[in-house]
C-alpha cells in the first residue's frame, strides 16, 4: 500500500495542471470541493463491503455525516458524446462514403452518398447544416461549390469551446481511469506506456513530435476503420466500449502560463 506522503506527492503532479485549467476557466474553489465530495461518497459507496451506512461512508471519506446524507444523491454526469467525431470516422470507414480508407468528396444534399445522408446516419435530431458549419469552422472540411471534402482525418474542436472541454474530459478521464485500475488491481489491465527523455533541443523535440504524430494518427485511423467494420456486424445489445489515444507533451522545464 502506498503511504500518505507518496499519495499526496502523486496528487501534486495530477492536480497542478487541473488547478491551472480551473483557475483559467473561472471555477471557484468551493465548487471544486463540493464536486469532489460527491465523488468521494460515490467511490466509498462502490468500495464498501456489506451494508452502506452514513457512518461507514463518513469514516471512509473523512466527511461529516450531515454531508453524507446530502451527497448520496450525487450523480456523476458523463461528457456528452460528440457526433462529429463519429461522423468523421464513419466517413472514412463506410464503403458508401469512402474508398480504401479515404473519404470521398460528397455532394452537400441528396440521397446517399451525400453529406446530408451521412449526417443523418449519425444523428437524426441535429440538422446536417449545423454539423457542417461546425466542421467547416474547425477546418475539418473544405467546400467547393456544392461538394464537401474531408480536409482533416479527425475532428478537433475549436480551442476553448465546450466541445473541446468534453473532449478533454473523455480523454483524460479514461486515461486516469485506466491508470488507477492498473494501480488498484493485482495486475495491470490496460495498456499504458510512455517514452520520456530530457536534455533535448527544441528542434529535436519538434522532429520527434512530427514522427510520433504521424505514426499515432496512422494507427488510430487503422483502429477506427477496423472498429467501424466490426460495429457493422455486431449483434444488437452489445454494450462494450473502448477508447484508444495518444499524446505528446513537451516543455522547457518552466511552469506553463497563459
Amino acid at each position: 500500500m502506498c503511504n500518505l506522503s507518496i499519495m499526496l506527492q502523486t496528487l501534486d503532479h495530477i492536480l497542478a495542471p487541473l488547478a491551472r485549467l480551473l483557475v483559467a476557466r473561472g471555477i471557484p474553489f468551493g465548487d471544486l470541493t463540493e464536486r469532489l465530495k460527491g465523488h468521494y461518497v460515490q467511490a466509498a459507496s462502490e468500495q464498501s463491503d456489506g451494508k452502506i451506512t452514513d457512518s461507514r461512508l463518513s469514516v471512509m471519506t473523512g466527511l461529516q455525516r450531515r454531508d453524507i446524507a446530502r451527497l448520496r444523491a450525487f450523480e456523476h454526469k458523463a461528457p456528452k458524446p460528440n457526433p462529429l467525431t463519429r461522423l468523421v470516422a464513419l466517413w472514412q470507414a463506410h464503403p458508401d462514403y469512402s474508398h480504401k480508407g479515404k473519404a470521398k468528396p460528397l455532394p452537400r444534399t441528396g440521397d446517399a452518398p451525400s453529406f446530408e445522408s451521412l449526417a443523418r446516419e449519425v444523428r437524426q435530431d441535429v440538422h446536417p447544416r449545423a454539423m457542417l458549419d461546425t466542421l467547416f469552422a474547425a477546418g475539418t472540411v473544405k467546400l467547393d461549390q456544392d461538394t464537401i471534402a474531408l480536409a482533416q482525418t479527425a475532428y478537433v474542436p475549436l480551442a476553448g469551446s465546450e466541445e473541446q472541454l468534453d473532449y478533454l474530459a473523455e480523454n483524460v478521464g479514461d486515461h486516469l481511469a485506466a491508470a488507477a485500475e492498473n494501480v488498484l488491481g493485482p495486475h495491470p489491465r490496460h495498456f499504458e506506456r510512455a517514452a520520456h527523455y530530457t536534455g533535448l533541443t527544441a528542434a529535436q523535440i519538434k522532429s520527434l513530435a512530427e514522427r510520433y504524430n504521424a505514426a499515432q494518427m496512422a494507427l488510430l485511423e487503422e483502429i477506427a476503420a477496423e472498429a467501424e467494420a466490426l460495429k457493422a456486424r455486431t449483434p444488437s445489445g452489445a454494450s462494450g466500449k473502448f477508447r484508444a489515444g495518444g499524446y505528446f507533451y513537451s516543455s522547457t522545464g518552466e511552469t506553463p502560463n497563459d
